[in-house]
């Protein structure tokens, strides 16, 4: 099944099931950035796997992905995601562009999570010379999402956390205004310090950071 072929189908799935008593309250929750089709995430997850089922997974992934993502209802881009996920074994670095085109093209907290902590940290986990070069260049430019995506990409490494790159990235946007950024710094701290609560506690103590960050950082640390 061609790309054009396979995203067709899934329009023809979601569509199907669209309830627009439960869309709008969809786009308000996401500050009516999106418009939506009105289908709920179990709903939704339960027909990705149908369609997984009935036309498998693509082999012309990225041309789906892409596709999916040119769609208007928010629901198109989460099944993107969806199929990014069953393929995220082919990812090579080579690929590093078409994610960072996706984190940068309608984005919102929803997607750019999910490929900072998913796509992005397995592709770095298994290609680590990218992470050095890649994470400097998204701190030094201008698109919050990248920065956003730096500070998060390591959220599931656990033990494999690079320490001084996290303390790294999160002192030179320590000073930022933004909300997001603000949020991923304490949520990054947090998740860390699941692995090293010491550590993490030592750097806020050390560290200047927004109330928020800090805040988030030490809500699961007694003491």
């Amino acid at each position: 099944m061609n790309a054009s072929a396979y995203t067709e189908a899934v329009e023809e799935r979601l569509r199907a099931h669209g309830d627009s008593t439960v869309a709008d309250p969809m786009a308000q929750y996401m500050k009516n950035h999106f418009s939506f089709l009105g289908i709920k995430s179990p709903q939704r997850k339960e027909l990705t796997k149908q369609i997984f089922r009935d036309y498998g997974v693509p082999e012309n992934w990225e041309q789906v992905v892409r596709s999916l993502w040119d769609l208007p209802a928010r629901e198109y881009q989460y099944v993107a995601l969806d199929v990014l996920e069953k393929s995220k074994k082919r990812l090579t670095p080579d690929h590093l562009p078409f994610v960072v085109e996706l984190i940068t093209t309608k984005s919102w907290w929803d997607t750019v999570d999910y490929l900072a902590s998913h796509t992005t940290g397995k592709l770095f986990a298994l290609h680590p010379e990218l992470i050095v070069s890649n994470t400097t260049a998204w701190m030094n430019g201008t698109n919050m999402w990248l920065q956003r995506t730096a500070i998060l990409f390591q959220l599931s490494y656990k033990d494999k956390t690079d320490q001084r790159l996290l303390f790294s990235l999160v002192e030179r946007s320590s000073d930022s205004k933004d909300f997001f950024i603000q949020k991923a710094i304490g949520w990054a701290l947090r998740e860390y310090a699941k692995t090293n609560p010491k550590a993490v506690r030592e750097f806020v103590e050390a560290t200047p950071l927004a109330s928020l960050s800090r805040r988030e950082a030490l809500k699961h640390l007694s003491g």
